[in-house]
């Protein structure tokens, strides 16, 4: 939140399927919806964010909630109950998205499956003539999120990634204040995930799905393996095989913001990543904290994730400080409120304002427009492949020094340093601890490819399971 008075705000920023037939490509055309339509739609993946799918639907008068589609069979029914309960008719339910599919007079899909389910479902989905609302990230790794746009383009659906601050006022206004030079040249966005994550705990062996679910169908493109977590929903967001680590949880959001500030189109020169995960020995995968940095030449990004107790910078824990030559912008986590300041920490501007971004998806269901969408998927495609590079690098490191992670990061200094003191204010000795250091990884915007590294490029897509492949090509 970014409800804050000048002084707060100073203080604180001095603290400082293998069963079942494969789907068959482009076979349906799908119905065709109008202006006054009434949209008939199926959300996908209601344990979490589903449910807040459902509850956006439910307050629109042009949509009904035709299907509810989850491998769980209990979430599903939870999902059922609470459209009944709205005095809407009860969905019907389904935990094979293939057998989705082929419902008669389905329009729209809106998917918040796991992470490595998204692009998959959103490409199945279109080519059976659905427009697509689908989650942040929209994809899994950098190869499969440029083929989800290019079905979308051949298809010519309508495709929206679940970047909500797009809609929100506050930061569109927050964005035309920093377009019209504002705050000057841009030099740096920053942004913030400091998120507390405590440890999943260790499995003491392969564990249970549980005996509601086809964990078949869960698993979908990703290899088949025995489930190695306690908690089987949620915590796949730290396992590379399903999730992207909080960079692509809650991190992509604010990575969205970070890049539509400084107004890049396309991907950076380079990526640089260190971290680790620290505080406590679990079965997670991915880094609980982790410092990347984007080179675009003449501005750059630079994001970092807390997974630890911290304090905010500039009164900000989950958000953005976008910084140019003449001041800067604050923009918190609730989106519907930001903050413009000179370089001497004047507050000059505030913004404020929320959004309806499943309003706007349905708005541009109805009109036909790509162009009416806040968040068209190539946008969605871009962000979330800033947060997949900056795991490339992390991923190809090494093994190495606190003092090694900092010549590598380069510049600037102050936010790994600033990392380190975080670490030790939460007691880890960064003396004996080691540093996970990612290599410097230049990579080419046009064609999505690292430009001298073949182990990168293997990781910008991976190997899918028989029967949940996505295509090479469109």
């Amino acid at each position: 939140m970014l409800e804050l008075t000048r002084r707060r705000f100073l203080e604180q920023s001095l603290a400082a399927l293998a069963a079942g037939a494969l789907i068959e490509p482009a076979a349906h055309a799908g119905r065709r919806v109008g202006a006054n339509s009434r949209i008939a739609i199926a959300v996908i993946g209601v344990n979490g964010r589903g449910m807040d799918h459902i509850k956006g639907y439910l307050a629109l008068d042009n949509v009904d909630i035709v299907a509810i589609c989850d491998p769980d069979t209990a979430p599903m029914a939870r999902a059922q109950d609470a459209v009944t309960k709205a005095g809407r008719p009860k969905p019907e339910g389904f935990q094979d998205i293939r057998k989705l599919l082929t419902m008669k007079g389905l329009d729209a899909v809106s998917i918040a499956t796991p992470n490595h389910w998204h692009s998959l479902a959103g490409i199945w989905a279109m080519q059976h003539g659905k427009d697509v609302y689908v989650e942040k990230p929209v994809s899994h790794n950098v190869s499969e999120g440029r083929r989800l746009v290019e079905v979308a383009r051949k298809t010519d659906r309508i495709c929206q990634a679940g970047m909500q601050s797009r809609s929100h006022r506050a930061c569109r206004d927050a964005i035309a204040y920093i377009e019209r030079g504002s705050i000057g040249a841009i030099q740096t966005a920053y942004g913030y995930c400091y998120k507390s994550r405590g440890s999943i705990g260790k499995a003491d062996g392969s564990e249970r799905p549980p005996a509601t679910a086809d964990y078949d169908i869960w698993l979908g493109p990703a290899p088949q393996r025995p489930m190695h977590r306690r908690r089987f929903h949620y915590d796949w967001h730290w396992f590379w095989d399903y999730g992207n680590g909080d960079l692509g949880n809650q991190g992509i959001h604010q990575m969205d913001i970070a890049r539509w500030a400084i107004g890049s189109n396309g991907l950076p020169k380079s990526v640089v990543s260190a971290g680790g995960r620290f505080g406590y020995e679990d079965d997670g995968e991915t880094p609980n904290t982790v410092l990347s940095t984007y080179d675009y030449g003449d501005r750059r990004i630079v994001f970092e994730v807390r997974g630890l107790k911290t304090e905010g910078i500039h009164g900000v824990k989950i958000g953005n400080i976008i910084r140019g030559s003449q001041g800067y912008v604050a923009i918190g986590s609730d989106y519907g409120s930001a903050l413009a300041f000179d370089n001497d920490d004047k507050q000059v501007r505030s913004f404020a304002g929320g959004g309806d971004h499943f309003g706007n998806f349905i708005a541009a269901v109805q009109s036909r427009k790509r162009e009416d969408q806040h968040a068209d998927v190539e946008q969605g495609h871009l962000s979330s492949a800033l947060c997949h590079l900056g795991n490339i690098s992390y991923r190809l490191g090494s093994t190495g020094t606190f003092a090694k992670a900092a010549s590598a990061m380069g510049e600037p200094k102050a936010p790994f340093a600033a990392m380190e003191k975080h670490l030790v204010d939460n007691g880890v000795d960064i003396e004996t601890t080691p540093c996970h250091v990612g290599p410097a990884l230049a990579f080419d915007s046009a064609s999505e490819r690292f430009t001298s590294n073949a182990q990168a490029n293997e990781l910008l897509t991976r190997v899918y399971r028989k029967g949940f492949e996505v295509p090479a090509k469109a």
